[in-house]
C-alpha cells in the first residue's frame, strides 16, 4: 500500500492578496485526491484539518499514521468523517464492518485504532473522501445514509442557485467534536453555490467538487469579501477555505460538492453574510 502525506502552512489575508494564480493554487487547491491503491492526506494548519482520499482497487488499504501527527495511530487524538464518492466499498474500524455506498457517510470517533478501506468491485472502486480534525472526546462511530441526512432546499432557478443541502455529519444528526460534513447538489440550470456568500471566523472549511460533467469546470471564489480571488477547478478536486475567506463557486454546468468544516463552533448557522452587491 502507498500513502502520500503533505503539510501546508496557514496563509494570512495580506499574504493572499499578493499571490498570483500559481501561488493561490499551490497553497489552497488540492488537485488530486484519488490514486490507485493509495491513501492521500493533506494537513492544513487552519485548525489542523486533514483532507484526504482513499481509493482501494487491488488491495485493502490501511489508514496511515504520518510521523507529523506524533501519535500512536491516526485517530488517537482525532475524529474523521468519510463520504464515498465512488463504487460500493467497505470500511472496517476496529473489526466492525460498514458497507458504504455512493454518497453515504461514516463517522469514526477518537480512539479508533485500526481502519481499513476496500472496494466491493475493483472495476468500480470505492472513492472514500476523508475529513479529519483533532478531537477531545470519544463519540460513537456511525454510518449515515442519504435518507438519514437533514435536508434543506435553498435558492431559486431565477438566481441560478437552486440547490439541495444534505447535512450528513452535523450535530443535529450525530455528535462530533469538530468535524461537520455534508453535500450540496445543484439543480439543473443552476450553477452558483453558497451565494449569497459568507465567512465564519470560528471555523475553516474545505470544498470538494464532484459530479462535474466532462469538459466542464467550476470557478471557486475565495478571499476577503472586499478582496476576492478565484481558482478554476476540475472534477474531484478540493480547495481549502480559511476562516477569513468567502467560499463560493459557479460552474459551467450544475454539479455537487462536499463541504467539510472544523473549528470551535458546531452551530451550522453561525455565518457572517456578505451582500452580493458588496463583493469586490
Amino acid at each position: 500500500m502507498n500513502s502520500n502525506f503533505e503539510s501546508r502552512f496557514a496563509v494570512s489575508p495580506n499574504e493572499a492578496k499578493q499571490m498570483n494564480t500559481e501561488a493561490l493554487r499551490e497553497n489552497f487547491l488540492i488537485e488530486s485526491l484519488f490514486s490507485s491503491d493509495e491513501v492521500k492526506l493533506v494537513l492544513s494548519h487552519y485548525d489542523r484539518f486533514i483532507t484526504g482520499g482513499a481509493m482501494p482497487i487491488n488491495q485493502t488499504l490501511a489508514m496511515p499514521n504520518p510521523d507529523n501527527l506524533k501519535a500512536e495511530y491516526f485517530l488517537e487524538r482525532r475524529e474523521i468523517g468519510i463520504i464515498n464518492v465512488g463504487g460500493k466499498g467497505v470500511i472496517t474500524a476496529d473489526g466492525e464492518q460498514f458497507e458504504i455506498d455512493y454518497k453515504e457517510a461514516l463517522y469514526l470517533g477518537k480512539g479508533t485504532k485500526e481502519v481499513f478501506f476496500e472496494s466491493k468491485d475493483s472495476s468500480n472502486p470505492a472513492k472514500f473522501y476523508l475529513n479529519s480534525a483533532p478531537a477531545h472526546h470519544t463519540y460513537p462511530s456511525k454510518k449515515i445514509t442519504e435518507a438519514e441526512a437533514e435536508v434543506v432546499e435553498l435558492g431559486s432557478l431565477e438566481t441560478a442557485n437552486h440547490r439541495t443541502i444534505k447535512k450528513l455529519i452535523v450535530n443535529s444528526v450525530l455528535q462530533t467534536c469538530q468535524v461537520q460534513m455534508g453535500m450540496t447538489e445543484l439543480k439543473s440550470g443552476s450553477v452558483w453555490n453558497t451565494m449569497p456568500a459568507h465567512v465564519h471566523d470560528r471555523r475553516m472549511e474545505v470544498y470538494f467538487y464532484f459530479e462535474v460533467p466532462e469538459n466542464q469546470s467550476v470557478c471557486h471564489f475565495m478571499g476577503q469579501p472586499q478582496e476576492t480571488r478565484h481558482i478554476w477547478m476540475q472534477n474531484e478536486q478540493a480547495v481549502i477555505s480559511p476562516n477569513w475567506s468567502i467560499h463560493s463557486g459557479a460552474g459551467t454546468s450544475n454539479y455537487t460538492f462536499i463541504w467539510g468544516m472544523a473549528g470551535e463552533n458546531l452551530d451550522y448557522g453561525d455565518m457572517d453574510h456578505c451582500a452580493t452587491n458588496n463583493l469586490k
